[in-house]
C-alpha cells in the first residue's frame, strides 16, 4: 500500500504546501493497515469461545477501525485542506489507537490476533503523532 500512497501523493496536481510527504505517506498507510487489523481482530474475537470476556475489545476494535479508516480518507484528500480538521482527526486517531492497543495488549498472551492488532495500533498512534508534530 505504501507505494500506492506514495504514487498518489507524488501525482497530486497541486502544491501540498509544507506537508511532510514522508510522514503523510506513513500515516495514511498506517491508518488503513490499522483499520484492517482492528476489523480482523474484532472478527477473530467473535470466534473465540470466551467472546463475552472480549466484548470491550471487540467494541474498541470496531471504533478504532472506523476512526482509522476515516482518518486515512481525510488525509488522502488535499483539495480545500483545513489544518484544524486534520489536526483534530489525527489527535482522535492517535487516542483511539492508544486505547485499542492497551485493550488488545490485555489479551495478547492468550490471543495472537490481539497481539498483532496491538502492534498495528501502536504503529498508527506513532504515525499520527509524528504527522501531528509536522503540522
Amino acid at each position: 500500500m505504501t507505494t500506492m500512497v506514495k504514487d498518489m501523493l507524488r501525482t497530486y496536481p497541486a502544491d501540498l504546501g509544507g506537508v511532510n510527504r514522508g510522514a503523510m505517506e506513513r500515516c495514511i498507510s498506517a491508518c488503513f493497515e490499522c483499520s484492517q487489523a482492528c476489523t480482523a481482530c474484532a472478527d477473530a474475537c467473535l470466534s473465540e469461545d470466551m467472546v463475552a470476556e472480549l466484548r470491550k475489545c471487540i467494541r474498541t476494535n470496531m471504533d478504532c477501525a472506523d476512526i482509522c479508516e476515516a482518518t486515512g480518507k481525510i488525509l488522502s484528500r488535499h483539495t480545500g485542506y483545513d489544518a484544524n480538521i486534520t489536526r483534530t482527526q489525527l489527535q482522535a486517531c492517535a487516542m483511539v489507537c492508544k486505547s485499542c492497543a492497551e485493550e488488545c495488549e490485555r489479551h495478547a498472551d492468550m490471543h495472537e490476533h490481539c497481539r498483532i492488532c496491538a502492534e498495528a495500533c501502536r504503529r498508527c498512534e506513532q504515525a499520527c503523532n509524528e504527522l501531528l508534530a509536522t503540522l
